[in-house]
């Protein structure tokens, strides 16, 4: 029961690592940096295709799916095991 809180915390924080992801990057490029790799040389030299912030939002939507399907599938197991424990003490 404790690892599997451990592991549901542990994807809870990936998600939120996930979702933080572009806030990090607009910071990062309004300070004048390169966006974590995104743009090397900073705002003024990107060069990318028009297809490139569709492919990296997409990504990052079908991570964060993924994640919250984790959750999802973390908190059934959770009950049916509380309530295994709970029938199984009676």
């Amino acid at each position: 029961m404790t690892l599997l809180r451990f592991l549901f915390f542990g994807v809870m924080l990936a998600a939120l690592i996930v979702a933080a992801v572009p806030l990090l990057v607009l910071i990062n490029l309004a300070e004048g940096g390169d966006g974590f790799g995104l743009c090397p040389g900073g705002l003024g030299q990107c060069e990318f295709g028009y297809t490139m912030p569709i492919e990296l939002s997409a990504a990052l939507v079908l991570i964060l799916f993924v994640f919250v399907a984790l959750i999802r599938v973390g908190t059934r197991l959770w009950r049916r095991i509380r309530d295994d424990r709970v029938t199984a003490s009676r």
